[in-house]
């Protein structure tokens, strides 16, 4: 038998519902609804607090196949927890721009360096696309940070391209632009990007 089916019955026989059962184990419907569906397992917590609850062992919820599932899906969450978390903050440190003197600045025959907020003497149109890709950046950094844990759909499966997209394309305009300090900053995030991403294939 089947985890979901061996949940659904002890959930049965307790006379317990679904609700009732996600109170007690402090987890939402949906996730007891997805786990009884069996289109999802719980982590290693829930499955010990599920065997607590219920007077059972783990190695009687499970058999030895779905115990390798849940430890491969876990392995997987935590991956992409460290990746979020690094593409996140990469992202939110794109806020330097506005405050380290990282672009050129030319005052005569003398070049200056200056932020972001302080850049003066540059096109209004290129100005314009360096606020564009930061504060793009930024936001893909919060958005990431703060939606780790969510079921956003959309967003979750394409986090990763946008935030490496950003990155490239805010380093291409640093180097088209003649900015050298600025895209290099920029290139070492994304090779970080592209390092972490080959070390959790």
């Amino acid at each position: 038998m089947e985890f979901n089916q061996k949940l659904q019955e002890l959930r049965k026989a307790k006379g317990i519902t679904q609700e009732e059962l996600a109170q007690c184990l402090y987890v939402s419907r949906t996730a007891v609804s997805k786990w009884e569906s069996g289109r999802g397992y719980p982590n290693i917590d829930s499955l010990k607090a599920i065997a607590a609850f219920f007077c059972v062992t783990v190695d009687e919820l499970l058999s030895g196949e779905e115990i390798l599932t849940i430890a491969k899906e876990e392995n997987e969450q935590k991956e992409k927890h460290y990746r979020d978390l690094v593409f996140g903050l990469l992202d939110c440190c794109a806020a330097l721009f506005f405050f380290l003197p990282l672009f050129g600045q030319n005052e005569g025959e003398i070049v200056r360096g200056a932020s972001l907020l302080s850049l003066t003497g540059t096109e209004p149109y290129l100005k314009a696309t360096y606020f564009a890709a930061v504060i793009g950046m930024i936001l893909s950094g919060i958005f990431t940070l703060a939606f780790q844990n969510t079921d956003f759909l959309f967003f979750e499966k394409k986090k990763t391209k946008i935030s490496f997209l950003l990155n490239a394309f805010g380093t291409l305009v640093f180097i088209a632009s003649s900015q050298p300090y600025a895209a290099a900053l920029l290139f070492v995030f994304l090779m970080i990007k592209v390092f972490f991403l080959i070390k959790t294939k």
